[in-house]
């Protein structure tokens, strides 16, 4: 068991530059996912107006979309301090009860990976979230006591890759739920140069359009980028990053016009070249592969069905049309028996 707290308080004052000063602190630093924005810019401004705590927020969606930054913006908008968590480190009901009982009025607790959190520590979470109170057992057999603490009012915000893994009585107590969406070409472009800026370093706008091209649609990909293009950048002595050093840099780490690493292009060169463009099951993809099952599906499998390379049938993995062509493969044709079969999970 490790001996580090279940929980940190966040002060951006402190912490580098990974994770404050390249993170926005306000809505309306905060660029892409509009009408999340507008309406918790609406939710937040309501609870301020009342005197009251913003109600509970559930955020799921892929990883590096910016959900710790929106818990970290909506705790600065509404006067309480951020206290981090995450659901695996809540090992025990001790562990949750002492963040709950050391909150303050308007305090946001944030859990990552919420779905994480043991059964038996969730629990605790129910009375907390709705009536503000801590219910903790004293005590064995008959002597047990119930001992109930008054909780000041306080903002949950859970944060979820899985939101199917929650269980109902947990996600029903959220009053907030929203889907945070992978990004735009142009949202990304301008969160590089906003990165670039606070990092002390020039940009080209097409060299900031270089990158948030290959970023998969995820703000922390592209700000990981921008430091490694960063780098190479001040290793050539160069005042400003245009995009022939921004290229020259993404090409380096692998990553090609549409944001495929190596990891991608192994996998579609192994459903084409060694399984015929497939479909193939799971597992012995992973056997081929010399991969895990779950790196495969959790990291590598969204992106490439996002980007029409890769579908899930019935009968396992298949290529698309688009993997051959991508390939700079002809596709084979296409059975009329093949074509009919609906995508789904396989099982």
């Amino acid at each position: 068991m490790s001996d580090r707290p279940p929980h940190r308080v966040f002060d951006p004052a402190v912490e580098g530059e990974d994770d404050s000063s390249l993170r926005p602190l306000s809505l309306d630093d905060f660029i892409g996912q509009g009408k999340l924005k507008e309406k918790l810019s609406i939710f937040i401004r309501a609870a301020r107006q009342r005197g009251e705590s913003l109600d509970h927020c559930l955020f799921y969606g892929p990883p590096g979309l910016g959900k710790t930054t929106l818990a970290n913006i909506i705790a600065r908008e509404m006067g309480g301090q951020l206290r981090v968590a995450t659901g695996p480190s809540l090992e025990r009901t001790g562990d949750l009860a002492a963040i709950l009982s050391n909150l303050e009025p308007n305090d946001v607790l944030f859990i990552d990976e919420i779905h994480r959190m043991p059964s038996n520590v969730e629990e605790i979470l129910y009375p907390s979230m709705e009536d503000f109170a801590l219910h903790i057992i004293v005590g064995k057999g008959p002597l047990a006591n119930n001992i109930c603490l008054n909780l000041p009012r306080f903002t949950l915000v859970g944060a979820t890759t899985r939101l199917g893994l929650l269980t109902s009585p947990l996600r029903a107590r959220f009053g907030i739920v929203e889907q945070l969406a992978l990004y735009d070409d142009d949202d990304l472009r301008s969160i590089v140069a906003r990165g670039a800026r606070v990092m002390g370093v020039k940009i080209r706008k097409d060299a900031a359009g270089e990158i948030a091209r290959r970023a998969r649609g995820t703000p922390r990909v592209a700000l990981r980028l921008l430091r490694r293009v960063r780098d190479v950048a001040e290793v050539r002595n160069m005042a400003e990053i245009d995009r022939a050093v921004a290229s020259a840099a993404l090409d380096m780490l692998g990553l090609d016009d549409t944001g495929l690493d190596e990891g991608d292009r192994r996998i579609l060169r192994i459903l084409v070249e060694l399984f015929d463009g497939g479909p193939v099951g799971l597992s012995t993809l992973g056997a081929a592969l010399n991969e895990e099952v779950q790196t495969i599906e959790d990291i590598f499998e969204p992106y490439l069905i996002q980007q029409g390379l890769l579908e899930r049938t019935p009968r396992g993995r298949k290529a698309t049309r688009n993997a051959w062509l991508y390939l700079g493969k002809t596709p084979p044709p296409e059975s009329p028996d093949t074509m009919q079969l609906p995508i789904m999970d396989e099982e």
